[in-house]
């Protein structure tokens, strides 16, 4: 049985500024750095993680970096743990959304290119089951949001939203994540970021 640690990256400039992100490739403030630093001094503080997997997305593959170094550890990426594609919704803040497509936040309905959950987990679940097959027994994936909730919601949790450096456990092996654990939150509450619910 293997231990994925599925979290949530640090803060972006999009986070900042509360945009949808998807899959664009905005970086991490500097407060999204130094959150990336204080969840690699908790990792540290813990049971060894063996091994880190990230998201291409600079966002992703930045914290994964920071908590690389702290723990001395090297870091590999996967295309397919990249955000949700937020499609016609991407760069756009919610008062933007309400204004251009009324009414479509409170009814979840998605816009043209919004990248629903059977193809999402059709990618993550394979990578992830990659990663668990690897041999490593704990290891920390820095991916997204939209991930983290869509993954949990795939195994029965209800959906919430997640903090940045926030994140679950869920227990995998080849065939991909089984099973829930823990939901963590790996800096300082006063540390984090402003999270809308459902924004990627």
């Amino acid at each position: 049985m293997v231990g994925l640690f599925l979290v949530r990256h640090g803060q972006s400039t999009w986070n900042a500024e509360s945009r949808w992100q998807g899959q664009a490739d905005p970086p991490l403030t500097a407060l999204g750095e130094q959150q990336a630093r204080a969840a690699a001094e908790r990792l540290a503080t813990g049971a060894p993680i063996d091994a880190i997997w990230a998201s291409d997305l600079v966002r992703a593959r930045r914290t994964a970096e920071l908590v690389a170094e702290h723990l001395g550890l090297s870091v590999q990426f996967d295309a397919r743990l990249r955000e949700r594609d937020a499609g016609e919704w991407t760069g756009l803040t919610r008062p933007e959304i309400e204004e251009r497509y009324p009414g479509a936040l409170a009814a979840r309905r998605s816009p043209p290119g919004f990248e629903q959950d059977e193809p999402l987990l059709a990618r993550v679940v394979p990578a992830l089951g990659a990663i668990a097959a690897g041999g490593a027994a704990r290891v920390l994936v820095v991916t997204h949001g939209g991930i983290v909730r869509t993954v949990e919601r795939d195994l029965g949790a209800p959906a919430e939203a997640v903090p940045n450096l926030g994140g679950r456990w869920v227990h995998a092996d080849d065939g991909g994540p089984h099973a829930l654990g823990e939901r963590l939150l790996l800096i300082d509450p006063d540390e984090v970021s402003v999270t809308v619910p459902r924004s990627i």
